[in-house]
C-alpha cells in the first residue's frame, strides 16, 4: 500500500487576505469508524542502553537504562501517572542478550563494553531483586507493561551465513522467569519476542519460518503458565523493520490464534546527525513513509519508533519540533488500524520524552498526555482538500459525549481558520420522502474544548512548549502543570496559527458511532 495517498485528504481552501490566513473546511464523517486503535494507544519505551552507549560522539543515555534509572524521582513518577494508566514496553536493541537471574542462572553480570560482541555489548543480567523494584514502580506509577523477550536463547551463530543465528529456542529461563513474575503477582500485559531479528535484522537476524515456529513456543508456554485467559498476557511480535517476505512467510508458519499483534518499527526520518532534520520535519512528504505495507492476521502495533535512528537528533528530537512528526504519526498509525504506537523513548537519549538528566519533560511529553487523555480508540475518517500542510484527526472522545480533534500545522507562516461540516450516510429509517445532506456545515451550540500547543517565542528547536500560552514546566514540589483547556464560543472558527499543534473537544458535534 502506497502510503503518499494519505496526503490525498479532501480540504476546501480559499485564501482571504495577504496575512497568510487561510480558510478550511474540515468534513468529518461520524457514521462509521474507519479504524479502531487500543486504550493505550500511546506507550513509551524504556531500553536497555548502559550508560557508556555513544552515537555520533555524543553519550545521551546517561543513568536512564532500564537497570540503572533511577526509580525514586519525583518528577518522573508524577509525570507517569498523569496518563492515568501509560503503556510502557520494555525493550531495545540488548534485549536479545539478557538473561534473567533466577533458576539456573546463578551469575547475573551488568552489560559491558566489549569488541566483538552484538553492538559491541556483553551479555547482562536482569537480577530479580532489579525486577522486583522495577514492579513496585510499575505498580505505583499504573504502568501497563509489555516486555521485551530474548529470542536468542539457545541458539549459535551460523557458520554459513554472517549475522543469521540458527537452532531452535530455549525457554527455560525464559520459563523460570515468567514463573517467578507469577509467583510476585507482578502484571505483565503482553510478552514480545525478539528484537529486530526480521528480515536483514540489525546485527543478527532468524529465519522467518524458526521465528514464526518459536512463536507457537512461546504462546503455548504462556498459555500454560496463564490458563486463565482473562489474565494471559498477549504474544506479540517480530519487532522489527518490516520486510514483506519475512513477514509473510512467519504469519504463515505461526498461523492463527498464536499472535495478537503484529509488531514493526518505523524509524522514516533517517540518522539522528542528518543535517537536514529539521525541514524533513516540516515536510509533508518526508513525514510519514511506512506504517502498513501488510494486512496483518491480528491488529498492527508500532512497537518502536523515535523518528531518528541511533539516539536521536540533539538539536531536534527534544525540541517542539520534533511534535511536527509525532503527533502527525500517532494520527497516522491509528488511521492504519494500528493499535499501540510505542515512543522510542519514556527517557534514554535525546528521542525521549523526558530529559535524561533532570528528568524534566520535553514538550513532546505534554502533546502525548493531551492525546491519551482526550482522543478515544474509535477513529473517524476526516476529508479536506489540498493543503498538506495542515494535518487533521478526528476521533470519539474519550470522555463521552462527542468528538476529538487534532490539528498539527506545519507552516511557518501560514495560520487556518477552520469550520467543521458533518457527513452521515443515508440510515435505514430515513423515509423516501427525505433528502439527505450529506454534508452540511456543523453548528455547536456549547463553548468548544481548546488545548493550543505552541512554542515559546515562536523556536521550534526550543524546549518550552506553551499550553494556551501558558509555559509547560514541572511545579515547585515535581507536580506536572494542569493542563486545562480554554471555552471557546463555537460560532466562531477554530483558529490554527503558524507552527502549532491544537486539539479540539466538541461535546455536541452529532457523530452517531460516537454515541
Amino acid at each position: 500500500m502506497d502510503l503518499k495517498c494519505i496526503f490525498g485528504l479532501v480540504i476546501i481552501v480559499s485564501r482571504i487576505s495577504l496575512s497568510f490566513t487561510l480558510n478550511v473546511n474540515v468534513v468529518i464523517q461520524g457514521s462509521t469508524p474507519i479504524a479502531e486503535t487500543d486504550d493505550n494507544f500511546v506507550c513509551a519505551t524504556l531500553d536497555w542502553w548502559p550508560t557508556e552507549k555513544c552515537n555520533y560522539n555524543q553519550c545521551p543515555w546517561g543513568k536512564a537504562g532500564f537497570l540503572n534509572l533511577d526509580l525514586k524521582k519525583k518528577v518522573l513518577i508524577n509525570a507517569i501517572k498523569a496518563f492515568n494508566s501509560l503503556r510502557i514496553k520494555v525493550g531495545g536493541s540488548l534485549q536479545d542478550q539478557v538473561v534473567y537471574g533466577v533458576g539456573e542462572v546463578k551469575n547475573c553480570p551488568n552489560f559491558m563494553k566489549k569488541k566483538g560482541s552484538l553492538f559491541g555489548v556483553s551479555q547482562g543480567c536482569l537480577p530479580m531483586e532489579r525486577w522486583d523494584k522495577l514492579n513496585n514502580f510499575f505498580n505505583q506509577t499504573g504502568v501497563k507493561v509489555t516486555f521485551g523477550l530474548n529470542a536468542l536463547l539457545g541458539r549459535n551463530v551460523s557458520q554459513n551465513e554472517k549475522g543469521l543465528w540458527v537452532g531452535d529456542w530455549n525457554l527455560q529461563n525464559t520459563r523460570d522467569f515468567m514463573k517467578y513474575t507469577i509467583s510476585r503477582g507482578y502484571k505483565v500485559d503482553s510478552y514480545e519476542f525478539g528484537n529486530q531479528l526480521s528480515g536483514a535484522g540489525m546485527g543478527t537476524r532468524v529465519e522467518a519460518e524458526q521465528y514464526g515456529k518459536d512463536v507457537i513456543v512461546l504462546k503455548n508456554m504462556v498459555k500454560d503458565l496463564h490458563p486463565d485467559p482473562k489474565t494471559q498476557p498477549k504474544v506479540l511480535g517480530p519487532s522489527g523493520f518490516y520486510d514483506e517476505k519475512w513477514f509473510n512467510a512467519f504469519l504463515e508458519v505461526s498461523g492463527q490464534g498464536v499472535v495478537d499483534g503484529v509488531t514493526h518499527h518505523i524509524y522514516n526520518l533517517g540518522p539522528g546527525d542528518d543535517l537536514n532534520l529539521i525541514t524533513k520535519i516540516q515536510d509533508p512528504s518526508c513525514v510519514f513513509n511506512i506504517v502498513n505495507k501488510f494486512k496483518p492476521q491480528s491488529g498492527a502495533w508500532v512497537s518502536e519508533s523515535g523518528g531518528a535512528l541511533q539516539g536521536g537528533a540533539k538539536d531536534v528530537s527534544p525540541t517542539f519540533a520534533d511534535g511536527f512528526w509525532y503527533f502527525d504519526q500517532l494520527g497516522t498509525a491509528s488511521t492504519y488500524n494500528h493499535k499501540v504506537f510505542c515512543r522510542q523513548t519514556l527517557i534514554g537519549g535525546n528521542y525521549a520524552l523526558h530529559n535524561t538528566t533532570t528528568f524534566i519533560p520535553n514538550p513532546d511529553y505534554y502533546g502525548a498526555v493531551l492525546w491519551h487523555r482526550l482522543m478515544g480508540s474509535i477513529v473517524l475518517a476526516v476529508t479536506q482538500v489540498s493543503n498538506p500542510n495542515l494535518r487533521v484527526y478526528a476521533y470519539c472522545a474519550k470522555k463521552k459525549p462527542g468528538v476529538s480533534i487534532s490539528f498539527i500545522n506545519l507552516s511557518k507562516d501560514s495560520s487556518f481558520d477552520v469550520t467543521l461540516s458533518s457527513y452521515e450516510h443515508h440510515r435505514r429509517n430515513l423515509r423516501s420522502t427525505d433528502v439527505a445532506k450529506p454534508n452540511f456545515e456543523f453548528t455547536s451550540h456549547l463553548n468548544r474544548e481548546e488545548y493550543h500547543l505552541t512554542a515559546l517565542g515562536g523556536d521550534i528547536q526550543g524546549q518550552i512548549v506553551l499550553l494556551n500560552d501558558v509555559p509547560m514546566v514541572p511545579t515547585d514540589t515535581f507536580n506536572i502543570p494542569a493542563m486545562d483547556p480554554k471555552l471557546v464560543n463555537a460560532s466562531t472558527p477554530i483558529s490554527v496559527v503558524a507552527h502549532s499543534i491544537v486539539y479540539v473537544t466538541i461535546r455536541d458535534f452529532h457523530a452517531p458511532v460516537c454515541v
